[in-house]
């Protein structure tokens, strides 16, 4: 996966992540709807750090096998 395409997919779960910011009720949040825009917010979240440690490690690896 090239780096484009990881910044792609990290701006993608950034603009889901937002949307379901949107879609909280701050009266009740935690009944009804609400508590699937917060899961609808957890997932790109884990979903980033995922991308951030799969660059990490592809980077490392660049290291490793220029040695």
């Amino acid at each position: 996966m090239n780096k484009t395409l990881n910044i792609v997919l990290i701006v993608l779960a950034l603009a889901l992540a937002a949307y379901n910011v949107t879609n909280i009720d701050f009266d009740n949040p935690f009944e009804g709807n609400s508590i699937v825009a917060f899961i609808g917010i957890l997932a790109p979240l884990c979903a980033i750090v995922l991308l951030l440690i799969f660059r990490t490690s592809k980077k490392i690896q660049q290291k490793v096998n220029a040695k």
